[in-house]
């Protein structure tokens, strides 16, 4: 290879480096990276706001001693037909899957001779008042953890109030009823007497001077 074409070839790499560079130059020129700035008209996102909702605790119904004044035997016996699968009622029953329940309202928790009674309910102790046969017939796995009878329960309170009633009447002496708590009464207002009244305002008049 002669010197001549030594030169082309070098002559034409050279022009090819600067072919490059100036495309590179040219390419960097037109298309200038631009950091991404602050949206000349922001959009505004609205963010509903859930409103909280609370529930409303349900009222309470009458209290159990209103509800055992008015509530009758006759409702009660439609209402435990369900209870005598596994109750007896009479004095000196049989216990049957569960206890007998003469006498049930005041009698000593798990005191029924001969019956097999949960440990948690020997262990409670106590009476059963009326107050706890309600809880009770409410929902007894509630009332008592562990306790052998399988029953849901009675969710209205009016029908576990004629039960009770009836179960007092298995009884020689049944068990007083609760007292009913008498109505609050507002009191009255006290009203300024006619002399005072006057007086005060004779009062208030010989201090405020004549114009």
């Amino acid at each position: 290879m002669d010197s001549f074409e030594l030169n082309k070839i070098v002559l034409a790499l050279l022009l090819t480096v600067l072919l490059v560079i100036g495309i590179n130059g040219l390419a960097s020129t037109i298309f200038v990276e631009e950091e991404p700035g602050t949206n000349a008209f922001p959009i505004e996102t609205e963010v509903e706001e859930v409103a909280t909702i609370v529930e409303e605790a349900a009222p309470e119904g009458p209290p159990l001693a209103e509800l055992l004044a008015l509530a009758s035997v006759e409702k009660g016996l439609s209402v435990f037909k369900k209870c005598k699968i596994c109750h007896t009622v009479d004095n000196g029953g049989k216990n049957m899957i569960g206890p007998n329940l003469w006498d049930i309202v005041g009698r000593s928790k798990g005191s029924v001779d001969g019956f097999s009674y949960s440990d948690a309910m020997k262990e409670t102790g106590g009476d059963w008042t009326y107050e706890d046969l309600d809880g009770f017939l409410k929902k007894p796995g509630d009332f008592l953890a562990k306790t052998k009878m399988k029953f849901a329960g009675l969710k209205k309170p009016a029908d576990r109030a004629a039960v009770i009633s009836l179960m007092r009447s298995f009884s020689d002496a049944p068990v007083d009823l609760p007292a009913v708590a008498a109505p609050e009464m507002d009191a009255p207002e006290t009203e300024v007497p006619v002399e005072n009244s006057e007086e005060v305002s004779e009062e208030v008049s010989e201090e405020v001077p004549e114009e």
